[in-house]
């Protein structure tokens, strides 16, 4: 039964790194930007956006569609940022788990 008890250790151990993960994302901040950092995007790991911030040099009522590129670009920026750590994070995440005949 020895293969059972390295089975649940195993299991513990995959646990305890995807809860360090979900900390870690949640912890996580990135920062996207556009337009020469006329626009910029603050997210974190989970791709949630925390805040935004736009120069009142690009808010113009009549080239909203300018604004509008701005943050999308300033929000892809972000997104890519977060997608590089994340996979980052699993390369380290799948060197620590220590799975037999792995090693």
């Amino acid at each position: 039964m020895k293969g059972v008890g390295n089975l649940q250790k195993m299991i513990k151990q995959a646990k305890e790194m995807q809860d360090k993960m979900k900390r870690e994302l949640t912890e996580m901040r990135v920062q996207g930007s556009s337009g020469g950092g006329m626009v910029e995007i603050t997210m974190d790991g989970n791709k949630n956006i925390i805040s935004i911030q736009i120069d009142p040099e690009v808010v113009n009522k009549d080239d909203v569609e300018m604004l509008q590129d701005l943050i999308s670009a300033a929000f892809n920026d972000a997104n890519s940022q977060v997608e590089d750590k994340i996979k980052e994070k699993m390369g380290a995440f799948g060197a620590g788990l220590k799975i037999p005949g792995m090693t």
